[in-house]
């Protein structure tokens, strides 16, 4: 195996003082929604958000003088650009990065600001490193490839030196996969201190480039997806060779399982986390049976999340919960009606957010009027008191679903 533990000790060494040794804590809350013994590695609390200031110094450290002078180059949707712009000012190596032009917008502004030439072109991943293997060509430049690297393969394995350094006692890790690289090197450090360890990893459904790679299947790999940190539609030549030795298992979680793990880090533990930091969060809590029990360690591996998605996200999670939700009621189109429903809602303690009347369908009889509502409740249980309420007023009540008819 080209990396080793020993590699990754150096790794930990190098980078000690210049990146957070994020903490790793234990979620009573957590543990009790998913029934595992949960505990986080908050690596969303590096300075650019993400574990991937690891192996960016770690491959950068690396470079000789004439290299540095010569500048590095960087494809990435967001999180290695980061990480890679970041060290390479403090280094004082010139640092170019092509992201695709769907890349978040807070990552495309962060990673300028922290000094490094921005290219946007491409729509995937794939896409932008063709364009940076050409620049690369045309500008001699030093690509600094984001997962299938020795260095970076390294020190992203610190963290799983730190994890288990801190909580020796976990059978499982669940890491979230893109190119590889972070699971490559947690496996590595964690199969050597505790060989018995379950390593898994996590992929979107819209992107199984790992799960279909280790089981020999074509993947099918393509959509928009909130975990655009791990949507990689080619894994790692190294990184797939160390998976197929160390990964017990890779599995796939949904868009929805993603939201609501997003949601959970946000409303139980304070803290924010992209598609991508959730995505092991969002493997236990689809499949809790597997983890029943059992001490189970996650990589939060980064916060670097829209506002306006997160927003989305709070307010998709909302209405799954039951405590946002669509109404439609059937009543007289007589003033004073929307009133008095008006008033059931408020008794019973519910709040209207949104009001719309539909008078000129034509399956509307013309003296009646559909209405529909959005309503803030405090659980299902206080929705169905309302809903329960206004058909005892003798309204027909319909619930929709996503603001639309289920």
């Amino acid at each position: 195996m080209t990396v080793s533990l020993d590699d990754i000790r150096r790794a930990a060494d190098l980078i000690r003082g210049q990146v957070v040794r994020t903490p790793s804590a234990h979620s009573r809350t957590l543990s009790r929604i998913t029934g595992a013994e949960l505990w986080i590695k908050f690596e969303n609390l590096q300075f650019t958000a993400s574990f991937k200031d690891r192996g960016a110094l770690v491959k950068l450290s690396s470079l000789t003088a004439e290299e540095r002078a010569r500048g590095v180059i960087a494809m990435s949707a967001g999180n290695h650009a980061q990480g890679v712009a970041y060290h390479a000012n403090r280094l004082g190596i010139p640092a170019t990065i092509v992201m695709p032009a769907t890349a978040p917008h807070v990552k495309v502004r962060q990673t300028e600001e922290h000094g490094a030439r921005v290219v946007l072109e491409g729509d995937t991943l794939a896409e932008a490193e063709a364009v940076a293997r050409r620049l690369v060509a045309e500008q001699d430049l030093v690509l600094i490839h984001p997962y299938d690297d020795p260095h970076i393969i390294a020190g992203q394995g610190t963290i799983g030196l730190e994890v288990l350094g801190d909580h020796p006692e976990l059978d499982v890790l669940v890491v979230p996969v893109g190119g590889g690289g972070l699971i490559a090197g947690i496996a590595i450090a964690a199969k050597a201190l505790k060989p018995g360890i379950e390593v898994i990893g996590v992929e979107t459904q819209l992107y199984p480039s790992m799960y279909a790679a280790l089981r020999g299947e074509p993947d099918a790999c393509g959509g928009n997806t909130i975990a655009e940190g791990i949507a990689v539609k080619n894994v790692g030549k190294l990184t797939l060779e160390i998976a197929r030795e160390l990964v017990d298992d890779v599995v796939l979680v949904s868009e929805a399982d993603l939201e609501r793990a997003v949601g959970l880090f946000l409303g139980v533990e304070k803290t924010v986390a992209e598609g991508a930091g959730a995505a092991g969060l969002a493997a236990v809590l689809a499949n809790p049976e597997r983890y029943r029990g059992r001490r189970v360690g996650t990589v939060l591996c980064g916060g670097n999340i829209d506002a306006r998605l997160l927003a989305s996200v709070i307010t998709r999670n909302l209405a799954r919960e039951g405590r946002i939700a669509g109404l439609r009621v059937k009543i007289s189109d007589q003033p004073g009606t929307l009133a008095k429903v008006a008033g059931i809602i408020g008794a019973a303690g519910g709040n209207i957010l949104e009001v719309s009347h539909q008078r000129l369908f034509l399956d509307v009889p013309v003296k009646n009027a559909d209405l529909d509502l959005v309503i803030e409740t405090r659980d299902p249980a206080h929705l169905d008191r309302i809903v329960q309420n206004l058909a005892a007023a003798g309204y027909t009540v319909r619930r929709l679903n996503a603001y639309r008819e289920a």
